[in-house]
């Protein structure tokens, strides 16, 4: 086919081809299975979560609020990745249209930085319970959670909409095999005719300070946090202030680990495998989408006994 343009967006090509672990093709075998047990277990365990938390009187609180929005954020994720992938595995459906293809490299952007954004409010929301406990109800509000909701959706929203619309101005000119199971911005970019210096210097400087500085927030509120805590002299306060922590730092590990991991192979791609920066980027979509609602179930006691209330009724 012979590329042209219409207007600013170049539609040279109408499809892309997802390659995904060619070079290893039982990789596909064994990670179909434990891949599609994942969403399931994402799916379920955040729908139960959402239900349980709209259901029970007694979660109507901020905190939870936050989290709910977490579970949709992760839903979201995990929609838009993981069955393109297991439809490869399965079914051999590579191709994916080319608004497709930017469209899902959007809400990746989007939906990544929302959830870190989410993660920085949740540590306010930390932060202002052991720290200032008696001005809590009066600074964590619905109010709060809701001017919350607002900036994490417009702030991230706004400022990644530049990466996939970049993308999607350049002029792909005859290759559409993508190296990867999902339209990554660079991944689809190289695939150009043009000079991407700009699409990469744009997803270095935005993904750095969207998510360099949600977690600098994050690690702010904690050192704060664990100077409060070790000025407690009270007989088990410690314990009982770092326990209403530890579920979202467990969450954060989650997501700050999987994604660490995913950078550094992406320095050192010389000495890995090419296979494992494409792996690691999906199993981040789904695995802290799996494990979030697990680790607040059985770490919370509030959403423990609202989960086993729900399931006695249901049955």
């Amino acid at each position: 086919m012979t590329p042209y343009r219409n207007g600013s967006i170049s539609i040279g090509i109408s499809d892309f081809l997802l390659n995904c672990f060619v070079t290893s093709p039982t990789w596909q075998l064994w990670l179909s299975l434990p891949l599609s047990l994942l969403f399931l277990l994402a799916m379920g365990a955040n729908v139960i979560l959402l239900i349980t938390i709209r259901l029970e009187a007694s979660l109507h609180q901020p905190m939870y609020y936050l989290l709910s929005l977490l579970s949709l954020l992760d839903m979201v994720l995990c929609i838009t990745v993981i069955p393109k992938v297991l439809a490869i595995f399965w079914f051999g459906l590579k191709s994916i249209s080319f608004y497709a293809c930017f469209l899902q490299m959007y809400i990746m952007n989007c939906f990544l930085a929302m959830e870190s954004c989410t993660f920085m409010v949740m540590a306010y929301d930390r932060y202002v319970a052991i720290c200032h406990p008696l001005r809590y109800p009066s600074i964590i509000t619905d109010q709060f959670v809701g001017k919350a909701a607002i900036f994490i959706l417009a702030r991230n929203a706004l400022v990644t909409v530049s990466v996939p619309i970049l993308s999607a101005r350049l002029h792909y000119c005859g290759r559409n095999v993508i190296e990867n199971c999902i339209c990554a911005n660079m991944s689809v970019s190289r695939l150009s005719c043009d000079d991407v210096t700009i699409n990469r210097l744009l997803q270095f400087a935005g993904g750095w300070t969207l998510l360099g500085s949600d977690l600098i927030l994050i690690f702010l509120s904690y050192t704060l946090i664990l100077r409060a805590v070790l000025r407690l002299k009270a007989e088990g306060a410690v314990t009982k202030a770092l326990s209403t922590c530890g579920s979202h730092f467990i969450l954060i590990l989650f997501f700050s680990t999987i994604l660490l991991v995913f950078v550094l192979t992406h320095v050192a791609k010389k000495k890995v495998s090419p296979n494992v920066p494409v792996l690691l980027n999906v199993l981040h979509h789904v695995i802290p989408a799996a494990l979030n609602p697990i680790v607040y179930g059985v770490r919370t006691q509030e959403i423990k006994q609202g989960i086993q209330r729900l399931l006695k009724k249901g049955w």
